[in-house]
C-alpha cells in the first residue's frame, strides 16, 4: 500500500472516530434533560420545622492546640 493511501484511511477513521464520540455525548447528554423531575409532595404531612437563634457569644473564643513535646525535638526514628 502506499503511504499517503494509509494515512488517508487512519485520518478518515479518526474524524469518524471524533464525529461519533461527539454525537453520543450530545444524543446521551439530552436524556436527562428530557425527563421530567418528580414534583414534591405539598401535603406537609411529615415534615418537621425547627426554628432555633444564633448563640450570643462563641463557644470558643480562640482555639489552642494541646502540645505535647517540647518544640524541635524528633520523634521515634527519625534523625538528627
Amino acid at each position: 500500500m502506499d503511504s499517503k493511501r494509509v494515512k488517508f484511511m487512519l485520518g478518515t477513521a479518526g474524524a469518524g472516530a471524533i464525529l461519533a464520540a461527539g454525537v453520543l455525548s450530545f444524543a446521551i447528554g439530552d436524556v436527562n434533560a428530557a425527563v421530567p423531575q418528580p414534583v414534591p409532595a405539598t401535603s406537609g404531612a411529615g415534615q418537621t420545622v425547627t426554628e432555633t437563634t444564633a448563640p450570643s457569644e462563641l463557644e470558643t473564643s480562640v482555639a489552642v492546640p494541646a502540645i505535647t513535646t517540647a518544640p524541635y525535638t524528633n520523634g521515634p526514628g527519625e534523625t538528627h
